[in-house]
């Protein structure tokens, strides 16, 4: 029985020709399939050579599909108990893990039929972190189709309801995530943001989220999106659990390339020593740019006024506190969107989709076997996909056949106007701030909805958060009061690295009372 790649047939090289534009003949075929005769034996040695895994280090049992009584919004996937170290920083916690990131021996979906029956076989390295320092892993968290929405009713397991009104959308696509820190299921949850998805999910369910300067957290183990846009980080009920979880995540890891040039291999901070500095001293930046917004002619939400005063009301608290409170302009905040809408669809395409997962061209740890398993998916559930994800395979693949990659590497080059626009701000104060969203939790729209609805209201409260992903600021939702039932997030961005001052400004209002009565 042979073993690795098959070699092609002369009508199969033809195919491949032709779909470049260019004919063999069949003379040339055979010429062309002998040349690959080498390749294909220097392949298969590949298969008898071991394939370096990320290690799995502490013991663990199948877990378990959760039952409704157990998942009253359907933020869990798949439950399990997996017991870290007996000391640490997150001893005593459980914590729910977005369900991109790999654990060893629990199944693996990224909310999508696609990748139905896969299990991973090695634990993220974020994983291994939070069990290095005590916390228990209590299951993976429902998360959106591929993570292409920002709603919450495209998970392939149903729709994720939000803990003030179900009906609503909670946020996404960390909504598992959400939904579980809501209804005290936990007090700690990883999320991950590509534009916005731990920050929108905090926002519009009322928890805590912070997306950490780019880099600072290894991605490695866990379902890339887009290699210049990824992140992943921690959501809370509190800003002191935010704070534990990115001391125990944090940190330089080699099979991460979005770390290299960017963190030292010696980088360690704890981020709880900074919660009790307080408000007095803080300059803020608020972001006129991020209130009062008519965002109808690019099919995001508008601002509604109740976002605005909670928000405002929220900064007059850290005003009253000691802090210093000033108004700033930065236009290019309203131009990021274009930007992000350029990386992000094509990127995307090319990455995840084409990409199988694992792209090329990187140097890290590549997850094969997760690019297997959604190299199966697509050949045999594509007709699953939602159309949140079909927009993005669709309007990728026709930007980059007819327009070849021009305007993906137009927005790569533009984006620097963005962070230096947010760095001269930056230079002056200590964090900006304007609302998460512009607008509250939204009704969801059912499975039937046609594809501009589910998209429409998938992709609709993105104006604000999708600046950071672009920049790799740090920024962080904080919840800041309720109106009409349903919760508001003031976003606060800061320095590269500087995540710790966003901490101290979550901790300070947080201090100032019960932010459901704000």
């Amino acid at each position: 029985m042979s073993i690795g790649p098959e070699l092609a047939s002369t009508s199969q090289l033809m195919k491949i020709a032709s779909d470049y534009g260019f004919e063999l003949s069949l003379s040339e075929a055979e010429e062309y399939q002998e040349m690959l005769t080498g390749t294909i034996k220097s392949y298969r040695r590949l298969d008898t050579i071991p394939e370096r895994k990320l290690p799995v280090k502490y013991p663990r049992t199948p877990g378990w599909r959760p039952t409704a009584e157990e998942n009253p919004l359907n933020g869990w996937y798949y439950r399990c108990e997996i017991q870290g170290a007996k000391e640490g920083i997150l001893a005593g916690e459980s914590v729910a893990v977005k369900d991109v990131v790999c654990v060893a021996g629990v199944p693996m979906m990224n909310g999508s039929k696609l990748l139905e029956g896969y299990v991973p076989d090695v634990d993220a390295t974020i994983v291994t972190r939070m069990l290095d320092a005590g916390a228990t892993i209590a299951g993976k968290a429902n998360c959106e189709d591929f993570s292409f929405s920002a709603g919450g009713m495209t998970c392939s397991t149903g729709p994720v309801g939000n803990p003030w009104k179900p009906d609503h959308n909670p946020g996404a696509s960390s909504s598992g995530s959400a939904a579980l820190l809501g209804t005290g299921q936990v007090n700690m949850a990883i999320g991950g943001d590509q534009g916005g998805s731990i920050r929108l999910p905090a926002a519009l369910s009322g928890c805590y989220g912070l997306k950490p300067t780019y880099g600072l957290v290894p991605y490695t183990g866990c379902a890339m999106i887009e290699t210049t846009l990824d992140h992943i980080g921690p959501m809370a009920n509190s800003t002191r659990d935010v704070a534990r979880l990115l001391t125990a995540i944090a940190g330089f890891d080699a099979d991460d390339p979005r770390q290299l040039g960017r963190i030292s291999p010696t980088y360690r901070v704890n981020y709880m020593e900074h919660l009790e500095r307080g408000a007095k001293g803080l300059k803020i930046a608020v972001l006129k740019e991020g209130f009062k917004q008519d965002n109808s002619e690019w099919g995001q939400r508008s601002s509604e006024a109740e976002v605005d005063e909670c928000v405002f009301a929220a900064i007059s608290k850290l005003r009253d506190m000691g802090a210093t409170v000033e108004e700033v302009s930065i236009p290019m905040h309203l131009e990021a969107l274009h930007m992000w809408n350029a990386i992000a669809v094509e990127g995307a395409n090319a990455f995840m989709l084409n990409g199988f997962g694992m792209g090329s061209n990187w140097q890290g740890w590549y997850n094969t076997g997760l690019g297997e398993a959604l190299a199966r998916g697509l050949k045999t559930h594509a007709h699953d996909m939602p159309p949140t994800v079909r927009s993005v395979l669709i309007q990728g693949e026709y930007m980059r056949r007819f327009y070849n990659g021009r305007y993906y590497g137009k927005a790569q080059n533009q984006r620097h106007l963005v962070n230096a626009a947010y760095d001269a701000v930056l230079a002056e104060y200590d964090v900006i701030a304007c609302p998460t969203t512009p607008a509250r939790a939204t009704k969801m729209v059912g499975r039937d909805a046609s594809p501009l609805e589910t998209v429409s209201n998938a992709l609709d409260q993105l104006r604000n958060t999708v600046v950071a992903n672009l920049t790799g600021h740090p920024s962080m939702s904080v919840p800041c009061g309720v109106r009409d039932g349903l919760p508001i997030g003031l976003m606060l961005t800061s320095k590269h690295f500087d995540d710790a001052t966003l901490l101290r400004a979550s901790a300070a209002l947080e201090s100032a009372g019960d932010w459901k009565k704000f």
